[in-house]
């Protein structure tokens, strides 16, 4: 990627809304807005001072195309680090797309997917984490996940990592000094003193590397299974999680011969739903396929909402839903709870750590579940202050770095040199300087940037 010239894209979604805004960044940022945009006053974007506005008009070929306003970000304060102008048109889509033509008639070239955080990454506005972070604030859909990544992209995790690999860099330069210099009047490394600090850093390490999974369930959501024999209630429980009639509803059993699927917001966290045929035994060469991808998906469920029916003694399909409960993180619902009780409640007790009575159907006991479901994945003690991780190659690199330090401490523990300890925490600090962006490939930063959207 070329840095040196100047880019445009429109910032905003591609859709008609009240507002449209077109980013520039350039060295020429300035120069070329002010060929197509023309300031009400009559002052120069070139004589204004950065974080200011201007009302005008855009032209395209010298015909007026739209009233618009422009903001001016002076380098190195801006996004990018670059001379920034923001062109804010009305948001019809032939509208903005007029105006961004003239945008590119002027001389700019149209930026790539990422390219504006590309750029914030390569002009030192942010470390490597604090970028990726900027795609997980957009993607957000709860408001732990939007808190979590705001953290990440001020810096928490940075913060953190970065004080790890200062430690390790002191260990590793009192190492290489003590070494190189026997005769100059350094301190002789003791080796219990290093393995302390180390175990430090090594257990801290693995502190963050632990919450890789809650960063992930803020990021993803918990891909959870409604799962039950058939005509319990699954579809119309469904139905209420979702907020509208996602699932189809009728007396029949086995309504539900295909996977449905809807992303529902729950408070703090995001459950990725997922409705299934009922589980049972079958003659019906439709259903059955219908209840085969119902016991898949149960398989690679991280969470299972498992429906009885209370007003119905237990059966076969029941105990064999039960055993499928035991192998992942499920919650029992007692549905039907507003008629007469038959089912075995001590018996469902006995393999289930939450179990929830309620009426899907007359929507009680919602909330309860929302409790019972945060407590069973330990969402409560999610806590979107901390220094999450949030992607594979964060844990990834995270981990090579533990392991380098693990081994660095068995070394010392084992008698080897300590020019082997010194490189095994040189190793370390390697990959944390990959993490963070410090040492990194082109390949990876053109890899981490293609995910973003164009425009930012």
């Amino acid at each position: 990627m070329n840095i040196d010239t100047t880019i445009a894209a429109i910032s905003t979604a591609q859709a008609s809304a009240g507002i449209s805004v077109i980013r520039i960044s350039g060295g020429e940022a300035i120069q070329i807005a002010e060929k197509v945009f023309r300031t009400k006053s009559g002052k120069k974007l070139s004589e204004m001072k950065g974080y200011t506005c201007a009302l005008g008009t855009a032209h395209e070929n010298g015909e007026a195309i739209d009233e618009c306003i422009a903001t001016v970000f002076r380098a190195p304060h801006s996004y990018t680090g670059e001379d920034v102008v923001e062109l804010s048109c009305h948001g019809g889509v032939y509208i903005t797309a007029r105006v961004l033509r003239a945008v590119y008639d002027a001389g700019v070239v149209a930026a790539q997917a990422g390219e504006f955080t590309k750029r914030a990454f390569l002009n030192g506005k942010l470390d490597l984490i604090e970028a990726e972070s900027v795609m997980d604030i957009i993607s957000s859909r709860s408001k732990e996940s939007a808190r979590a990544a705001l953290n990440v992209k001020e810096g928490a995790l940075s913060r953190r990592i970065n004080s790890l690999k200062d430690e390790l860099l002191n260990l590793a330069a009192h190492l290489n000094a003590w070494a190189d210099y026997p005769e100059e009047d350094i301190p002789v490394v003791e080796n219990d003193a290093l393995s302390d600090s180390l175990k430090s850093v090594e257990a801290q390490l693995k502190d963050i590397l632990q919450n890789y999974d809650n960063g992930r369930i803020l990021k993803d959501g918990i891909d959870t299974v409604i799962a039950g024999k058939p005509n319990v209630g699954k579809s119309t429980l469904m139905n209420l999680l979702a907020g509208f009639d996602k699932s189809i509803v009728t007396s029949v059993a086995g309504t539900t011969r295909d996977i449905v699927e809807e992303s529902v917001s729950l408070g703090d966290i995001v459950l990725n739903l997922s409705d299934t045929a009922g589980i049972h035994e079958t003659g019906d060469e439709i259903e059955s396929i219908g209840v085969d991808k119902a016991r898949s998906r149960v398989n690679s469920a991280a969470l299972l909402l498992c429906v009885f029916d209370a007003s119905s003694p237990l059966t076969d399909d029941d105990l064999d839903i039960i055993r499928l409960a035991n192998e992942v993180s499920s919650v029992a619902i007692l549905n039907k709870s507003d008629l007469t009780q038959q089912a075995d409640e001590a018996l469902i007790k006995e393999h289930f750590d939450e179990v929830v009575k309620m009426s899907a159907k007359y929507a009680t006991s919602a909330d309860e579940l929302v409790q019972a479901i945060k407590r069973v994945c330990s969402v409560g003690d999610i806590n979107s202050a901390n220094a999450l991780l949030y992607n594979e190659r964060q844990r990834t690199l995270t981990m090579k770095a533990v392991n380098c330090v693990s081994e660095a401490i068995e070394a010392l523990h084992i008698g080897l040199t300590l020019d082997a300890v010194t490189v095994l925490i040189e190793e370390a600090v390697g990959y944390i300087c990959e993490l963070t962006g410090e040492r990194v490939t082109d390949e990876v930063i053109d890899k981490v940037f293609h995910q973003f959207c164009v425009g930012k």
